[in-house]
């Protein structure tokens, strides 16, 4: 008898494994999905979410809630996200405007990789952080509430503390031994010998502190003024290359738009250090195909096969002439027509004399994903990470946050002043001039395939946003990797099919190892924003009550 679950069944596997496996999953208390006529938020975490919400019941728009959700994230998702961290975000207003906002990490100005000392982790790891610029520059441009507003619930977390989820106590434990190295971070993510367990309430008054200073100084504080000082002081006795005039002169830049279309949906996605053309390109070779009518298993041959073709280009994103030639849809049939041939060639990024970027095949994700949309029609896709677990391993004392990995090749070769790119897609898709999807994900390099195929189940397969995110999901690095844990819908005649068509079949029976999806949908004909969060993390989809 052929095994499969349906979209109901597979709603209650999700639900028996939410009991069964409290590491990975959220309680059944939390809340995964959501309607309503008032908008939308969803995030990684309970309070995260609740921290946005409560700013569109304040009267914000998206935009404050998605900066509170932000600084939130900073505090209770430490292992993800942080003040030192990276961020991206696109932004589509009410009336049609879309922008986007690059605040990644860089290199120091004086960085020098030839003579620099390469560690994925530590002081020389450390670059400019983005993450407090580019949610105070969200706010001042695009926001309506105080800067005090929006990050009262992060301080609130902060001094008060606030109970460790299963998930981030497993993360923390996972680099226990990296932690015991520095002794800032000792200081604040060890209780003796052992990390926080899941349960237990984390207070952390060192970071409450720092964003207090944040919120009465602004922006400027963190880069220029009293946070300045203590962050350079930090790098200079350590061995870091991030210095004074690299971080105050810092920007937060305006990043490119890319455009594509899928089936006559509008995609809007950034250009680099975001890997939005790579998202189109996939679609748009994917587009080519009757995805509708063919079965689970010729659907993700090809999904595979389109992740191949163009993962293969991502080192080719170098000018305006590449956004052109890539979300070209000439180009994407040249592509589609040799998957229909078998035509494909050897990926050149697996071949054993590359240096590819770790990142690239790494299968630990990491990163924090969100989507808020009001009521009004505002919406933002908002994109933090740190990099790897906890970034850089690093907090310098009386500060109490964690700093990216940067520089050291986790993401590749860095250049000074350069902003390393990644594979965070935050995305906005329309039809008809309305808002359709907001969406993207979390997990390194899984991060496009999981926001390409969320979007490709939803619209070809007709799942709702739920079990469009909820579907397994494949991805194609040194084989063809299958997510197969139990939730994940594929069947063992699917994997059969998979091996018999001579696919190399790599199963991972890990949840949370494809990427997580954070994602919202607007009906327009009823007004209505459903919201969902992916059942492989902690995270939750909650509307304000008016």
């Amino acid at each position: 008898m052929k095994e499969y679950l349906t979209k109901s069944s597979l709603l209650l596997v999700i639900l028996l494994v939410s009991a069964c496996q409290p590491s990975q999953q959220p309680s059944s208390e939390n809340h995964q999905s959501a309607a309503s006529v008032n908008g939308m938020v969803v995030t990684a975490h309970p309070l995260a979410t609740a921290a946005g919400v409560a700013m569109l019941e304040k009267g914000g728009n998206a935009i404050d809630a998605a900066v509170a959700a932000g600084f939130a994230l900073s505090v209770v998702e430490p292992t993800m996200s942080g003040l030192g961290g990276r961020l991206q975000a696109i932004v589509r207003t009410a009336d049609g405007v879309v922008s986007g906002y690059d605040a990644t990490t860089q290199a120091p100005i004086t960085y020098d990789q030839a003579t620099a000392t390469k560690a994925s982790y530590g002081y020389p790891s450390i670059g400019v952080p983005g993450v407090v610029k580019g949610l105070i520059t969200l706010l001042n441009e695009q926001g309506t509430l105080s800067l005090a507003d929006v990050m009262e619930p992060a301080i609130k977390l902060a001094e008060e503390g606030y109970k460790v989820l299963p998930g981030e106590a497993q993360r923390r434990a996972g680099v226990i031994e990296t932690i015991r190295k520095f002794k800032g971070t000792s200081q604040y993510f060890l209780n003796g010998d052992t990390t926080s367990l899941a349960g237990e309430r984390f207070i952390q008054k060192d970071l409450a502190n720092t964003l207090r200073i944040i919120r009465d100084g602004g922006a400027d504080v963190f880069y220029k003024g009293e946070l300045a000082k203590k962050i350079i002081a930090d790098m200079k006795a350590n061995g870091g290359y991030l210095d004074s005039i690299s971080l105050a002169s810092y920007t937060v830049n305006k990043s490119i738009i890319v455009k594509g279309n899928y089936r006559g949906y509008e995609l809007n996605g950034l250009w680099m250090p975001s890997y939005g053309a790579i998202v189109i390109e996939m679609l748009q070779i994917m587009e080519n195909f009757p995805l509708d009518k063919v079965t689970e298993a010729e659907w993700g041959r090809i999904v595979y096969r389109a992740n191949e073709l163009a993962y293969e280009d991502r080192d080719t994103q170098n000018s305006e002439e590449d956004v052109r030639h890539l979300t070209d849809k000439a180009y994407a049939k040249k592509l589609a027509d040799m998957i229909v041939e078998e035509a494909l060639p050897k990926a050149a990024y697996l071949k054993t004399d590359t240096n590819i970027p770790e990142s690239w095949m790494a299968l630990q994700g990491h990163t924090t994903h969100l989507s808020v949309a009001d009521r009004e029609g505002n919406v933002i896709a908002l994109t933090q990470s740190l990099g790897p677990t906890m970034g850089s391993k690093v907090v310098t004392p009386g500060l109490g946050f964690l700093y990216a990995s940067t520089m050291g090749g986790y993401l590749g070769d860095t250049q000074p002043g350069q902003r390393a790119s990644s594979h965070i897609s935050p995305f906005i898709i329309t039809k008809d001039g309305q808002p359709y999807l907001v969406l993207g994900a979390a997990g390194g390099g899984m991060i496009v395939t999981a926001v390409v195929e969320t979007v490709s189940r939803f619209i070809d397969r007709k799942m709702d946003l739920t079990h469009a995110i909820a579907a397994g999901r494949v991805h194609a690095s040194d084989s063809m990797l299958v997510e197969t844990h139990l939730g994940s819908s594929w069947t063992r005649d699917d994997i059969a099919q998979f091996k018999a068509w001579g696919l190399p079949v790599k199963e991972i029976n890990k949840q949370g190892s494809f990427g997580r999806v954070h994602g919202i949908y607007f009906d327009v004909s009823t007004k209505t924003w459903y919201g969902a969060a992916d059942p492989d993390w902690e995270g939750t989809a909650v509307p304000p009550a008016k």
